[in-house]
């Protein structure tokens, strides 16, 4: 069994994020150089209001250059349907559900609504590798 089942001892703390009103190429930007999958992305009050993909920026620079515009906002290519978790959810509850719907990643938020983690199909993987093996710091 794992050491703790609890998203706090797994989540990505202080995920980077980007505002609905950023350039999609900037937010392209923090998704390279964070080496993630994907942001939250969130308002001019820091609230959350979406997640953007690699999928949903891909899309974007290609309907960019099929069209000849430029990139626009992220809020033009965001997902605003998101399924968020709480600090002290059940991983492998997480991990379930996520397969079931074919997701990468969650907003973690605590019990005011406010953002405070992601988990992603890598923080899932690394905890059901310490459960198995040692920890490898050439991994992190």
């Amino acid at each position: 069994m794992l050491r703790s089942v609890d998203m706090q001892d797994y989540m990505l703390r202080n995920p980077p994020t980007v505002k609905t009103d950023d350039n999609l190429f900037d937010a392209i930007h923090i998704i390279l150089a964070s080496r993630i999958s994907g942001v939250c992305v969130i308002d001019g009050s820091s609230r959350l209001v979406g997640m953007l993909s690699e999928m949903d920026c891909l899309k974007g620079i290609l309907s960019s250059v099929y069209n000849e515009l430029p990139a626009g906002s992220v809020e033009e290519f965001m997902s605003s349907e998101v399924v968020t978790v709480s600090l002290h959810d059940n991983i492998v509850d997480v991990a379930s559900d996520m397969l079931k719907h074919k997701q990468r990643r969650r907003p973690v938020l605590d019990q005011n609504g406010t953002l405070i983690g992601q988990v992603s199909c890598r923080q899932l993987l690394r905890a059901a590798k310490e459960f198995a093996l040692p920890e490898d710091p050439t991994e992190y």
